[in-house]
């Protein structure tokens, strides 16, 4: 782990160095001043590219970002376009963190179909290659679908498919980075809130390969559990995380710090297993103001402000 996380720090600086966040929220509540210490300098704060509502060219949405106060970009592959990738980051020096494979939720690991099967491995192939040449470190990944039949049928089919990835992804230095979502996978999706991370554990360490791992979206199953308690039963198996808040009252995702997430306990529970790393927003779009305020929430729950 001590190598994983110099490596991701070295990726992050190498590229271009860190840049200060902005502070647009009001005042951090009593809540958030209770907080346990920071996780300044041990997370990176990135997000989707999807999220940036800026006119222009790439060049123009990444200089939006970097103003904005984050330290990275997460692209899509694959198709990605790899020239003015590398234009946008020559010009700005904010580097590409990572990617999300645009489509993952369409053609699965866990398709009854050998062919669809095949054709997710390659998407997953290229966009591995697609990653490393634009500097990234990060492939996001839905792993399939429960709707594809029953459990040990669908995770062997996943395990079997990404397994035959594990190599490149070892070659190139990039790592496959598996999402906990509402996939009807690995949880019960009509349970309750008392679910824990135990199969997610379980899949990773099937796939046996320190190129493997969790990017875990900490909003996405407060829903179903503790996110405090997941992160902890996930441990070194976390090389990423996704943000956004959720609220049990309205049974809706929301702004991070937003909700009732129990951000305190996500932030101690990083801190327990010394997570260094890339934290990558998803949340609604906007323009520069926005992506300010998104920045700026980040900074408030991790205490990634200046003191």
């Amino acid at each position: 782990m001590t190598t994983r996380r110099t490596f991701l720090r070295q990726s992050v600086v190498g590229a271009g160095g860190l840049v200060s966040g902005s502070s647009l929220l009001p005042s951090a509540s009593a809540a958030q001043l209770s907080l346990p210490t920071s996780l300044k300098g041990r997370l990176y704060k990135t997000l989707k590219i999807g999220m940036i509502d800026v006119p222009g060219k790439l060049t123009d949405r990444f200089r939006a970002v970097k103003e904005a106060g984050f330290h990275g970009v997460e692209v899509e592959t694959p198709r990605l376009d790899i020239s003015a990738t590398k234009e946008a980051i020559a010009e700005t020096g904010l580097p590409v963190d990572g990617s999300v494979i645009s489509s993952h939720w369409v053609v699965r690991h866990t398709d009854p179909s050998s062919g669809v099967r095949k054709k997710a491995l390659e998407t997953l192939k290229r966009s591995l290659e697609e990653t490393h040449l634009v500097g990234g470190n990060t492939v996001l990944l839905v792993a399939g679908h429960g709707k594809d039949g029953s459990e040990a049928d669908i995770w062997k089919r996943c395990i079997d498919n990404v397994s035959q990835a594990i190599p490149l992804a070892a070659e190139l230095g990039v790592f496959i980075a598996i999402e906990n979502v509402w996939n009807h996978f690995m949880y019960e999706h009509s349970g309750d809130r008392n679910q824990s991370a135990r199969k997610y554990v379980e899949f990773v360490d099937e796939l046996n390969s320190p190129w493997v791992g969790m990017q875990f979206d900490i909003g996405n199953h407060w829903k179903y559990g503790s996110m405090g308690d997941w992160i902890r039963q996930l441990g070194k198996r976390i090389v990423k995380l996704d943000l956004k808040g959720f609220s049990r009252a309205q049974d809706e995702f929301a702004d991070i710090g937003e909700g009732d997430l129990d951000w305190s306990d996500v932030r101690r529970a990083l801190l327990d297993i010394n997570f260094t790393g890339w934290a990558a927003a998803e949340v609604r779009k906007g323009d520069l103001n926005r992506l300010k305020n998104i920045s700026s929430q980040m900074d408030q729950v991790f205490g990634l402000q200046d003191v």
